[in-house]
């Protein structure tokens, strides 16, 4: 007798954890927890858009988790919708008064009449007879409803390229000045796609605004340029899989550096590529002599150079140059021979863009139809003035031409 008893107290716990899970699979498939899941994730994007640190924010631990609980959210949503949307539609159900519905008295006409009407009129209906008397229910754009639920999927479809991108995607900064290359991602064997600056020009206005930033470049495989390309502000490159960015800019001088027995030190652009009291500076270290050139842009109006040799025990000299101008600066004979720039690029190689794209494209079109072709469900009952019709709509639509259409229809039926 233990066994049956063990049985029998086994029995509710099993119902009792299976209601659970239920209730708690609805509570994650609720709307509401998915708006407030989706607006979290907007926040979140949104406060790592204006940090100066944002980005860690989106590779952090919590951020992983709010879009898994999104992406989960989606998947109970359809879970616990899809069954009842389907069975709607293949078994439309009873629609009863109240807030939101529309009705209408009719004249009485003969069943089989009002459901040839109903589904010349695009409705799937059926009739149910009752112990007192009878009823027909009808469906229009049943499928609709997968339509809202397919928003839902498009989430997950989204959460999903936004975790392939993050898990198999990469990122690689790296600058540029005139004339050199560089490989777009982290070397490794066989890999050989790259860019070469070739060009940067620029436009600015008398506010002192940017009008035209165009970085010419050009796209190099195994060596060998494959073709020539543009980038300009929000028009990046695309090259081998992989979206180049130009990132910032800055400007380079081009120095000839010699001893003073004429032995070339130095013939090369060198960036500017730091700030010092708002002014660009930069640096470039002569090991063989043992010193360091500090550059400075002194007078940017007018194009002067500062350029000062330090070493070991500091300061050694200094000058100012404007392009063309030679001066001996210590031990040191320094030709500016003009201005050039230097340009930072950011490489992006994200495999899960075609993924997150296609959510979005899912998510828009699944939106569009939910919303121009919503489900519409009637009932309609004998009273003893005539026939009752019930006429709901979604939350978002209000039928009354639809219902004018059935009165008119349903006033002389087939």
């Amino acid at each position: 007798m233990a066994a049956p008893r063990a049985a029998a107290a086994a029995t509710p716990a099993a119902d009792l954890l299976a209601r659970g899970a239920e209730r708690l699979l609805r509570i994650i498939g609720d709307g509401r927890t998915g708006l407030v899941l989706l607006i979290a994730t907007g926040l979140a994007n949104a406060v790592a858009a204006f940090l100066p640190d944002g980005p860690r924010l989106l590779d952090s631990a919590p951020y992983a988790v709010l879009l898994g609980a999104l992406a989960l959210s989606g998947v109970a949503t359809v879970a616990v919708r899809a069954p009842a949307a389907w069975r709607e539609w293949v078994h439309p159900g009873p629609i009863r008064p109240g807030a939101g519905a529309l009705e209408a008295v009719l004249e009485e006409a003969p069943r089989e009449a009002i459901l040839a009407t109903l589904r010349s009129a695009g409705y799937r209906a059926r009739l149910e007879e009752l112990r007192r008397g009878w009823a027909i229910h009808a469906v229009r754009r049943g499928w609709s409803r997968f339509a809202g639920i397919g928003s839902h999927v498009a989430l997950v479809v989204i959460v999903l390229g936004a975790a392939i991108g993050a898990a198999f995607g990469s990122e690689t900064l790296f600058s540029l000045l005139r004339g050199d290359q560089a490989l777009l991602d982290t070397p490794r064997a066989g890999f050989s796609a790259a860019v070469r600056l070739e060009d940067f020009e620029a436009d600015f206005g008398a506010d002192g605004r940017p009008r035209r930033l165009d970085t010419i470049v050009t796209f190099l495989r195994d060596g060998v340029p494959v073709r020539d390309a543009t980038l300009r502000v929000n028009q990046p490159g695309d090259f081998d899989g992989y979206l180049v960015h130009p990132w910032t800019y800055g400007p380079a001088v081009r120095l000839r550096v010699t001893n003073l027995g004429g032995g070339v030190l130095l013939d090369a652009p060198v960036p500017l590529d730091g700030v010092r009291d708002g002014t660009p500076v930069g640096s470039a270290d002569l090991p063989s002599v043992g010193v360091t050139l500090g550059l400075a842009i002194t007078d940017a109006d007018a194009n002067e150079l500062g350029v000062s040799v330090v070493g070991d025990e500091g300061l050694i000299d200094s000058a100012r140059l404007r392009p063309g101008d030679q001066a001996r600066i210590g031990d040191l004979n320094v030709e500016l021979d003009g201005f050039d720039a230097w340009v930072t690029f950011l490489s992006r190689r994200d495999p899960g863009l075609v993924v997150l794209f296609s959510g979005a494209a899912l998510l828009s079109a699944s939106l569009a139809v939910a919303f121009w072709v919503p489900r519409r469900r009637l009932t309609i009952r004998p009273t003893l003035y005539g026939l009752r019709l019930v006429l709901r709509g979604e939350r978002f639509d209000h039928p009354a031409d639809e219902l004018a259409r059935l009165r008119r229809r349903l006033s002389s039926p087939a």
